[in-house]
């Protein structure tokens, strides 16, 4: 049988042990019950024994190139109401007090200056500083502190939300500290890697981990492609370097996944190399150009890749399909056709559309990019002389009459997705049996289609004189007007049994996103 140590007991053995640690030789000798000679031994191990390596000279390095940017910004109360900010004056997480601030005879609040706090790195001894951009978009002004305390007033050279990178420039009247930009392509998972920034407000804040997995895309943008990690980062390291044991710059510390808030140990990093390309156009003319093919990817289904003769073992990781292609773009110039798999661009493994959107956008306009494809199962490659992006380069495939999906059109110029009105459609929103047009069922925010007052479920019966009967009426029908030159256009709709006209401007002044279309 077991038998049980009473707690004290426990205890009292627990405290001896800690006793005789400190214990004078001799008397730990005997409690111990090791000769004289071990004990000897044992002491000149410990002496003699090498620390265990750390990152202190690195950090002691590449400090003074860190730097803490703050920018101050002005939100009106409504905002901070509905952003969660702020509510009616009372600190964050206080209980909402209805009829604050009128409950009292107060008057409205004005509107309050806010500042937000985030990181950055000198990457140039001129004063040329990267962070991002969310970091400092909308900001009214924008101060720069570096490590010995100077604070500086600095300028926005230039933005790319696609990316969230910014570039700033303070003019210090002596030469800085500066960080080299290391090469994002040979980190590896496993690596040991060095966070710095100031979380919270606590400047010169190092953290330190390893490369948990390459590549990520996180749905924060189109071309996501993020180092994530699992060194420590919270709310202030956006903008902040992450550095690899040559205390090279290999990314920028840009978000985390956290059901709290705070640091779980799932960080991303946007690549260095994604930095180098980025930073260097908007220092040179604070915009960036990116290549553009002109080809609406979608990921491969089983389904799909066993009626492309496609390997099936991995499909939605096996490529990027092509689904549409515009006229007179890159693509349709260099043959690729609908039903084309993109597998490699330049050599990079394509495994998805938004790999092929990145790697397309990489590529440097009027440079040719070779690309690798399957067509009816069978490897080929050939040299494309990618162009620039234009603005809204989803809108070009709506004039693309037969090489798109028949299903759906959408005119990204005009933020407007049509369908065909089904029997089904017919019956949801009660029309009569004989009615016929296209169905609008996405309407993109901000877009002149949003302006002019277009809604889901709105059926499109006509453009101007010309009747629409389906999606491809109305894409020739305002591809004519375009033509044209018309400037703006009346829809007839058809809402809630209602006949209306609606006017939309076609100048493109208020123009939707592209969605990862190379």
């Amino acid at each position: 049988m077991r038998h049980s140590i009473p707690r004290a007991a426990v205890l009292s053995l627990a405290l001896l042990g800690s006793t005789a640690l400190i214990c004078p030789p001799a008397r730990a000798q005997v409690i111990a019950g090791a000769p004289a000679a071990s004990l000897d031994a044992s002491a000149a191990v410990a002496r003699n024994f090498a620390p265990v390596p750390d990152f202190s000279g690195l950090v002691k390095a590449v400090a003074p190139a860190v730097v803490s940017v703050d920018v101050h910004l002005k939100l009106s109360q409504t905002a901070d109401d509905q952003s969660g900010n702020s509510q009616n004056g009372l600190p964050p997480g206080f209980p909402q007090i209805p009829g604050l601030p009128f409950g009292f005879g107060g008057p409205q609040q004005q509107p309050q200056a806010v500042e937000a706090k985030g990181s950055g790195f000198v990457i140039d001894s001129s004063g040329i500083i990267v962070t991002n951009n969310h970091v400092v978009k909308d900001a009214k002004t924008v101060t720069v502190t570096l490590s010995d305390g100077n604070t500086y007033p600095a300028k926005i050279l230039g933005t790319d939300p696609k990316t969230d990178l910014a570039v700033l420039k303070i003019t210090a009247g002596h030469p800085l500290p500066y960080l080299e930009l290391g090469d994002s392509s040979k980190v590896v998972p496993g690596e040991w890697v060095i966070a710095t920034g100031n979380p919270f407000g606590l400047d010169g804040t190092v953290t330190a981990g390893i490369v948990s997995a390459l590549g990520r895309d996180i749905g924060d943008g189109p071309y996501d492609k993020f180092i994530q990690i699992d060194a420590p980062i919270n709310e202030g390291n956006s903008g902040g370097p992450l550095f690899d044991q040559r205390g090279q710059v290999i990314g920028v510390n840009t978000a985390i996944l956290s059901p709290s808030g705070g640091s779980v140990g799932i960080g991303f990093a946007i690549p260095s190399n994604t930095i180098k390309r980025i930073t260097t156009q908007l220092i040179a003319s604070g915009k960036v150009v990116r290549g553009y093919l002109g080809v609406a990817a979608q990921e491969i289904s089983p389904q799909m890749a066993q009626a492309l003769n496609l390997p099936a073992a991995n499909p939605a990781k096996d490529g990027a399909l092509i689904a549409a292609i515009s006229t007179g773009s890159p693509a349709e110039h260099a043959g690729l056709k609908p039903g084309d798999v993109i597998t490699a661009v330049n050599g990079e493994p394509v495994t998805n559309p938004g790999d092929l959107a990145a790697d397309i956008a990489d590529v440097d306009p009027n440079h040719k990019a070779d690309i690798t494809y399957l067509r009816n199962g069978k490897q080929q490659d050939i040299g494309v002389a990618v162009t620039t992006m234009p603005a809204n380069p989803d809108a070009a495939f709506q004039q693309n009459g037969g090489n798109g999906p028949q299903s759906q059109t959408s005119q990204g110029v005009l933020g407007l997705t049509l369908a065909p009105l089904t029997p089904d459609a017919r019956n949801q929103l009660s029309l009569p049996a004989g009615a016929s047009g296209a169905v609008v069922t996405a309407i993109t925010p901000n877009s002149p289609a949003d302006v002019a007052g277009l809604q889901p479920g709105d059926l499109l019966v006509g453009i101007g004189p010309v009747d629409v009967t389906n999606p491809s009426d109305a894409v020739n029908a305002l591809t004519a007007a375009r033509k044209a030159g018309a400037g703006a256009v009346a829809l007839r709709i058809v809402r809630q049994g209602q006949a209306l006209f609606v006017g939309i401007d076609l100048s493109g002044g208020n123009q939707a996103p592209d969605q990862n279309g190379p």
